[in-house]
């Protein structure tokens, strides 16, 4: 490879040097909420993020003895 040209393990490497660390890159949010409410929020953001361009998924849930659900979606920070 000539001098100013980078393979891509050099530019993973650089990338990955300027990364924050502990940093993954996706945006996670939880929440707990009533059952119907819980569906409308999960709704709400497949709605504003769409799974397709930003990775959007339930990456948690859990039903709490007082019948709240207790759930954490992540995403991409953005679609590009």
């Amino acid at each position: 490879m000539s001098a100013g040209r980078k393979s891509p393990a050099d530019i993973a490497r650089r990338f990955g040097e300027r990364a924050k660390p502990g940093a993954s890159g996706w945006q996670r949010e939880t929440f707990t909420l009533p059952r119907p409410e819980a569906r409308d929020k999960a709704r709400e953001w497949f709605s504003k993020f769409p799974k397709a361009a930003y990775m959007t998924e339930i990456e948690f849930w859990r039903e709490l003895a007082d019948g709240r659900i207790e759930f954490t979606i992540r995403r991409l920070p953005s679609a590009d």
